[in-house]
């Protein structure tokens, strides 16, 4: 049910994309903004494990310095057919996680100091579980091309604000579209819609690597007493975190600043907690 729903919100975004180039642009404008989009987040996809690791002081363990988290790491990522991908830690105290890596040859999953000491095993090998599974629904891949869409999306936006401001509104006239009301309301409303749509496909990739990780553990109790753990200390200790990378964690690490769910990249907690009991162990 999720993997229909993210492929019909990609579907969602790809429709906005060519309504509002359409609108404005007309062909040649949806495919400067795509090409454009493209250029960007390609960077971002190739390289963002350096980025994003460097960004949070994550330093690499091996199986002598970690030994523990080495073997566990190793053993789920057998149970999941996946090649042993690297780990980081984090030193932070607000207890999370993340996987990333453009593909599941590149893979990393780091863990922070945290999240070390406050899960029992049942629960640390439902988190890693969890981000092994991203790494395997390639969800790196899935939120690069809604960036991508999303991306252009805004790059329209923008520029109808610009045409707005700049005789938008002589050349909407001309050919009997929206004015200078129709390019306001695109400029405003297009982002927020690429945007929403952008967090419900995070949000279906959630449940999926909840799902996916209680299977691959074979222990759904354990990630949802996880969940639970660090939706408490998340809100007790918020981590300053980058808000661009807050979709990455299994847990939002800004939810202590109170946002709104409608604007959140990840699920309500307590939906997961409640999804993950009512599985039946493996």
């Amino acid at each position: 049910m999720n993997t229909f729903r993210t492929a019909l919100l990609l579907g969602a975004l790809t429709g906005l994309l060519l309504l509002i180039g359409g609108f404005f642009g007309g062909k040649g404008g949806v495919v400067i903004a795509f090409i454009f989009a493209i250029v960007m987040n390609f960077g971002a996809y190739w390289f963002s494990d350096k980025i994003i690791l460097r960004m949070y002081s994550a330093q690499e363990v091996n199986e002598s310095q970690a030994p523990e988290l080495y073997h566990m790491v190793r053993g789920l990522a057998m149970r999941a057919s996946l090649p042993m991908p690297k780990v980081y830690i984090i030193p932070e105290e607000t207890p999370n996680a993340f996987a990333t890596g453009r593909d599941e040859h590149h893979a990393v999953v780091a863990v922070t100091e945290g999240i070390l000491r406050i899960l029992n095993t049942d629960e640390l090998e439902g988190v890693l579980a969890h981000e092994l599974t991203h790494i395997k629904n390639r969800d790196m891949l899935i939120g690069s091309i809604a960036a991508t869409l999303a991306g252009a999306i805004m790059m329209l936006a923008n520029m109808a604000q610009w045409a707005a401001i700049f005789g938008g509104a002589s050349r909407d006239d001309d050919e009997g579209g929206g004015g200078i009301i129709g390019l306001i309301m695109m400029a405003i409303l297009a982002p927020l819609a690429a945007s929403l749509i952008q967090m419900a496909i995070s949000r279906s990739r959630e449940y999926l690597a909840d799902e996916g990780g209680a299977r691959v553990s074979g222990k759904p109790y354990g990630l949802a007493g996880a969940l639970e753990k660090l939706g408490r200390a998340s809100k007790a200790i918020p981590m300053d975190a980058n808000p661009s990378t807050a979709h990455m964690f299994i847990v939002n690490p800004l939810s202590g600043r109170a946002l709104m769910n409608l604007f959140s990249t990840h699920p309500p907690i307590e939906e997961r907690i409640s999804r993950l009991r009512s599985m039946r162990p493996a």
